[in-house]
């Protein structure tokens, strides 16, 4: 049977995560991140919930992203900004980018290709039976990534070979700014229960749930009964990425609008687009905002971080946010301190 969640121990993993995360947003609107950026904000209960149970062997397998489940593994934070900000001493000498960071020290890897965690983690998977029986690959996937080909055939095989791999579906509703049942069939939970996969199910934003169900998948996974899949809601306040449309239409609506206007209206002049079909353009928009909006006022209020400090008493969660600020400031001044003032690589000041 699983332990009981200690429940100090990961409201410090959400807590030292949102700094973190907290710390490169901020960096990103100064223009000092290469690209975009994909924030976990919002996710931390999902992480914790299931890293709490890893041991020695176990592997991940992220998505890109992947900056909460590297600092709760184990990752040096500021070896992770330092990459992150694209310098040559970050953890993969500032080559990777945030989307494909690998840490050999935390058994942990990810890569930016949608859906690309699937196979990666059934190669761990099947590695661990031959090399460290009872260990478990762990693989994180949002629920429109389930329309990825690929994604499908590492179900299919993880069942077929009795792999011990627990496939996690972080549904927020959203595949970037199209709503996912737009463009989905079925729903994840029926999808996973036809390839034969055990289905768990929890509310992501908290975290003791999904530490319980998550634990029921591993312990299942380490006794050789097969793959599983974890299905959990979650909300991302900050939206795909950082300087989402959909979020910067609901922040900063007249700034916003100013951009999506003259780029639908003009790229419907250069298609010989009629008034009609300009004002289609802007109601699909209006829609999808209409949708998001609807979503944020539903859940906005579930912060899991703000949910998991209820699980320890006033003072103990005091002492944990006074000792992880103190750290995460240190290693994060520091980390830009060594980059220096170059030009930034981001869009400065963008729309947020």
């Amino acid at each position: 049977m699983a332990t009981k969640m200690d429940a100090a121990r990961v409201y410090r993993m959400m807590v030292r995560s949102r700094m973190v995360e907290d710390a490169i947003v901020e960096a990103w609107a100064e223009g000092l991140v290469p690209g975009e950026y994909h924030a976990a904000i919002g996710e931390e209960g999902i992480n914790a919930g299931i890293i709490a149970h890893l041991t020695e062997h176990d592997t991940m397998a992220l998505d890109h992203r992947n900056t909460s489940p590297f600092i709760m593994r184990g990752t040096d934070p500021k070896a992770l900004m330092l990459e992150v900000l694209g310098s040559d001493e970050g953890i993969n000498r500032g080559m990777s980018g945030h989307m494909h960071i690998f840490d050999k020290s935390v058994k942990a890897g990810s890569d930016g290709i949608v859906g690309s965690g699937g196979p990666l983690a059934v190669g761990q998977a099947y590695a661990h039976t031959r090399l460290h029986p009872g260990s478990v690959a762990i693989t994180f996937h949002g629920e429109a990534t389930m329309n990825q080909g690929l994604l499908m055939e590492s179900y299919n095989m993880a069942v077929a070979w009795n792999l011990p791999v627990v496939f996690v579906c972080k549904d927020n509703k959203w595949g970037i700014t199209t709503y996912s049942k737009d463009v989905t069939g079925g729903d994840p939970v029926s999808r996973a229960k036809g390839f034969g996969l055990h289905v768990e199910t929890a509310a992501g934003h908290k975290v003791q749930d999904v530490y319980a169900a998550a634990g029921r998948l591993v312990e299942r996974a380490r006794a050789g009964k097969g793959p599983g899949f974890l299905y959990l809601t979650c909300h991302r306040p900050n939206g795909h990425f950082e300087g989402d449309p959909l979020v910067g239409l609901l922040r900063n609506p007249k700034k916003q609008l100013s951009v999506w206007v003259p780029e639908l209206q003009g790229g419907l002049v250069a298609e010989g687009g009629s008034v009609a079909d300009k004002a289609k353009a802007m109601a699909g928009v209006g829609v999808r905002a209409g949708r998001y909006t609807r979503d944020v006022a539903l859940t906005l209020r579930k912060d899991p971080v703000r949910r998991g400090r209820s699980l320890v008493s006033s003072s103990v969660a005091t002492k944990i946010e006074e000792q992880e600020r103190a750290e995460i400031r240190a290693a994060m001044d520091e980390a830009r301190e060594r980059v220096g003032h170059r030009v930034g690589f981001g869009v400065k000041g963008g729309i947020r």
